[in-house]
């Protein structure tokens, strides 16, 4: 077993080296009196909690997820992924809602049912699959192997149990934190416009649609920037933002786990701006959150050409600081006080096989889904932001459209008049009657909190076909349209949705809408049903549940066999020891004999910490592996040895001072003992 480790020392009274930046003091205002009446609670009806959890995974020798690259491979931790969790609960009714905001890739069922299972057994009933919504921020630079579905876990090797108890976990966690939290509290919607954070990646497919959804985006972008915040005593203690940007500021070449620029926004507007101190029990006092919407199309590389390391990760800190930046600025403008309803619906629909009905194909026709498939397309990957496998491309790919006409389509013409013009690269349903590939059966869902309605939909949804979804609801329940937001890579994932017209350019984008051509119309039938049963206070049955697949899925990466010091040497020596001196804005670089990071993940601990000497000779920490400026790199040195080389970019700011550099890791023995071990660099000087 691994040794127990001590309670993780609070650093709330401890310096925080350069946190408070220029930017730093947005967001942390208090309101206007009249305001500060409105939102003591005694007046919304609702009680609203927050809560906060570590939820990173693996993150050495675990397959990426996100651009589908075998090759990259996590090689250390740049930033931890946190979990973020708000419930809503109407003090009247006692309905209420639980959203979870994950800096993960994508949830996917297995993770979406291990949650509710966790839930399930601590509130009861309480909290289900009808009232909680799970949301992943999309970073590229997570771990993978936490899918129930093989296609998901191919580049990973298969199944990480240890990756996706940490997923689980850390998201329950962050849920028990918030209610926990639960109190009088007022909830603030306001919108904003974020130019210059994003661009249309698929502008070839967008130009496709009507005039009307096109000039909806005068440049092909969305650029709608949306805050709920939550007001305690004429104080922001919370804050849930939307905006539609891919995770793809870190690069497809990175091996640094890392939140990307989300993630980012998140820690900046908590940690370097409000102080809050990740290791700390309990909730902090101030929780953010940064989600996704309809963000299919929308890249985060402005000038359309793939991030390289290590130039992305300014370029994260950069696309995440302008999001903050306009989330901050709505922090500082009245908002619209939201009252009435909390509310929710959801509803599991067999994608594979839906009729849509004729007001929502758009040509008069009944038409249906089929069978998912692969597009050729989508094994180009994105050009734009990273490609995938060579020798397919995005748009025509003859010898896959010819394989289609000639095999595919000829086999089954109900699969030609559902997935045409798609080149099927992998009918991919088929696959699926012998072993779970991909999911068939998904969560569909609607939430209102008040004036806001939340489009639960399990994919990447492009910014027309997220206008198609919104106007859909909006016309039922009598909303603004810039209230009703898609809420995308919910509860589940089965890659895109795009309009029929973008999917008739066979771009990335349609080539991964796996159910065909009718895809978005059949989401938009049963968006239109959940928001008449919530508009109409009716019931809906919950629909094919998909099956359960836990304990089913494939491990074929062995675990950690033994690790051993480099010849000569024990656990925890400095085998390159720090500068004598430094300035701010130089790098410090400690290498140490270390041993596999994944004997034990340190979730809610760290595995560095970065200390100052005070006056009376104690060592306080100043950063660990959560904060930007350090990093983590982990690398094999022969056969059971590891290296471990921990940097620190000194922030502008930092006090002069004695400073160190503190290592901590745990050795597997041969015997399967796995024992805390711990390195410790030279003092040297800032100045």
């Amino acid at each position: 077993m691994t040794a127990e480790r001590p309670p993780s020392r609070s650093r709330r009274t401890v310096l925080r080296a350069g946190a408070v930046t220029g930017l730093g003091l947005a967001g942390a205002h208090l309101i206007s009196p009249g305001a500060a009446a409105a939102a003591t609670g005694s007046g919304s009806g609702y009680l609203v909690g927050r809560g906060i959890s570590d939820a990173t995974g693996e993150v050495a020798e675990v397959g990426m997820m996100g651009y589908g690259r075998f090759d990259q491979q996590a090689a250390g931790l740049h930033t931890r992924l946190r979990a973020r969790a708000f419930v809503v609960a109407e003090q009247a009714s006692g309905r209420r809602v639980l959203l979870i905001v994950a800096d993960s890739p994508m949830i996917f069922e297995s993770v979406h049912r291990a949650v509710l299972r966790r839930l399930r057994q601590a509130y009861g009933d309480l909290y289900t699959a009808r009232n909680v919504l799970i949301t992943a921020t999309h970073t590229h630079a997570g771990p993978g192997g936490y899918s129930h579905h093989l296609l998901y876990n191919t580049t990973t090797f298969g199944f990480h149990k240890a990756t996706f108890e940490a997923v689980a976990d850390g998201l329950f966690e962050a849920a028990r934190n918030a209610h926990e939290d639960l109190a009088p509290s007022g909830l603030l919607l306001s919108h904003g416009t974020l130019t210059g954070a994003s661009v249309n990646r698929s502008k070839t497919a967008f130009d496709r649609n009507p005039k009307a959804d096109r000039d909806h985006f005068p440049d092909g972008v969305d650029t709608l920037t949306t805050l709920l915040r939550v007001e305690r005593r004429g104080r922001t203690v919370g804050a849930v933002n939307w905006f539609p940007v891919h995770g793809t500021s870190m690069s497809g070449d990175n091996r640094l786990i890392s939140a990307d620029n989300k993630g980012y926004a998140a820690y900046h507007w908590e940690r370097e701006v409000h102080g809050v101190d990740y290791l700390a029990d309990g909730t902090p006092e101030f929780v953010s959150a940064f989600a996704q919407t309809n963000s299919g199309d929308m890249s985060p590389n402005l000038d359309l050409v793939p991030p390289t390391t290590p130039a992305d990760f300014e370029a994260t800190r950069t696309s995440g600081l302008r999001q903050y930046e306009a989330a901050a600025a709505q922090a500082d403008t009245p908002g619209v006080r939201l009252s009435g309803p909390v509310d929710s619906r959801l509803v599991y629909v067999d994608l594979s096989d839906v009729t849509v009905r004729p007001e929502f194909t758009g040509d008069g026709k009944t038409h249906r889904t089929s069978k998912p498939c692969v597009g050729a397309a989508m094994a180009a990957g994105s050009l734009e932001d990273g490609p995938a496998f060579p020798g397919f491309d995005e748009g025509d790919n003859p010898f896959w459209d010819a394989i289609s006409n000639s095999v595919v389509y000829t086999v089954s013409p109900e699969l030609k008049q559902a997935q045409a013009p798609k080149d099927v690269f992998v009918p991919i349903g088929e696959m699926n009657r012998i072993y779970p590939w991909v999911q068939e059966r998904v969560p569909v869902m609607l939430v209102r909190i008040g004036g806001l309605y939340l489009i639960g939909i399990p994919g990447e949804v492009t910014v027309c076909a997220g206008l198609r979804l919104r106007r859909t609801v909006a016309g039922i329940v009598g909303a603004d349209l810039d209230d009703v937001l898609v809420a995308g890579y919910s509860n589940s994932y089965f890659h895109y949705v795009t309009t029929p017209e973008e999917y008739d350019a066979q771009q990335y984008e349609g080539g991964s809408t796996l159910f065909g051509r009718w895809q978005l119309p059949a989401l938009q039938q049963t968006a239109a049903e959940l928001a008449v049963s919530l508009r109409d206070g009716t019931d809906l049955p919950l629909g094919p549940e998909p099956p359960d697949l836990t304990g089913k899925a494939l491990s074929l990466q062995p675990g950690v066999v033994l690790d051993a010091p480099p010849l000569f040497r024990k656990f925890g020596d400095v085998l390159v020891p720090p500068r004598e001196n430094y300035r701010t804005g130089e790098r410090v670089e400690v290498v140490f004999a270390g041993a596999h990071p994944g004997n034990d993940l340190h979730r809610g601990d760290t595995y560095l910490r970065i200390e100052r000497r005070d006056s009376a000779g104690a060592w306080l920490t100043v950063a660990d592996d959560g904060d930007w400026a350090t990093r983590f790199h982990w690398a094999r040195d022969g056969i059971a040895a590891s290296k471990v080389t921990i940097t620190w970019d000194v922030p502008q700011g930092t006090p002069s001072g004695t400073y160190r550099v503190v290592y901590r890791g745990d050795a597997k023995s041969l015997g399967g003992k796995i024992s805390s071990i711990e390195g410790v660099s030279t003092a040297f000087q800032v100045r």
